[in-house]
């Protein structure tokens, strides 16, 4: 049994706003993509799979070798996040055996700290599911829906304790994962919808704040404070 890692960076991020791929955005002196890769670059994994657009021209422009013989890029992205992991997995699947271990870890979640990447493997590893980082909702959570005017109105107010914040990595056995992308459809937004839909119930590990997404252009600021406190 081995452990690999999976990131999907073959998306546009145009919810930022930026003239490229927000991957290649500079971060702490480096794009962030590098910040990704490095959070997951760590024993037991043993290769890191990086699913890049076809027609992607930045990542060899870039210098990797601080993960050289750890990281293998895969030029086979496709219009989703299913479709860029299920492609790259099986890419991958002549050097990974159905039973090992991936880890999809998101091209814009560079802080994972390393204690939180310790403890899903460590919870996950004895599963028979797999499972996923994920954080407790603190906040009320109301649902909400347009009146006539086209105002948002609250309509219920939900119940958070049964309520979680999905992270990555989302980690699964490789022949289960690929079974899973294979049977869902391109919405699904992260592999445990996937494989839910199988009718299985992924084991949710406790994440941290500091595993933010970069989504929107002030999330940029906070990723480098987090980095800067690291």
């Amino acid at each position: 049994m081995s452990y690999f890692a999976l990131i999907p960076a073959a998306g546009s991020g145009a919810r930022i706003g930026a003239e490229g791929p927000k991957q290649y955005l500079p971060l702490a002196g480096r794009p962030m993509l590098y910040h990704s890769i490095r959070c997951v670059a760590m024993p037991p994994i043993e290769t890191i799979f990086v699913v890049l657009s076809p027609e992607d021209k930045q990542f060899s422009m870039h210098d990797w070798g601080e993960f050289s013989g750890r990281i293998e890029p895969l030029y086979c992205g496709g219009a989703t996040r299913r479709d860029s992991v299920l492609n790259g997995l099986v890419s991958a699947m002549d050097a990974v055996d159905a039973d090992d271990w991936i880890l999809v870890h998101d091209a814009a979640r560079p802080c994972l700290p390393k204690a939180d990447l310790e403890r899903l493997i460590d919870e996950v590893s004895s599963d028979r599911v797999g499972g996923l980082l994920a954080l407790p909702v603190a906040e009320t959570v109301k649902r909400g829906a347009a009146d006539e005017q086209g105002a948002m109105r609250v309509t219920a107010t939900q119940d958070r304790r049964a309520l979680w914040l999905a992270q990555t990595p989302q980690m699964f056995r490789a022949g289960l994962l690929g079974q899973a992308l294979r049977a869902a459809g391109s919405a699904v937004t992260d592999e445990a919808s996937a494989v839910e839909l199988l009718g299985l119930q992924p084991r949710l590990v406790a994440g941290s704040r500091r595993n933010l997404k970069v989504t929107f252009p002030e999330d940029l600021a906070l990723a480098e404070a987090t980095l800067e406190r690291t």
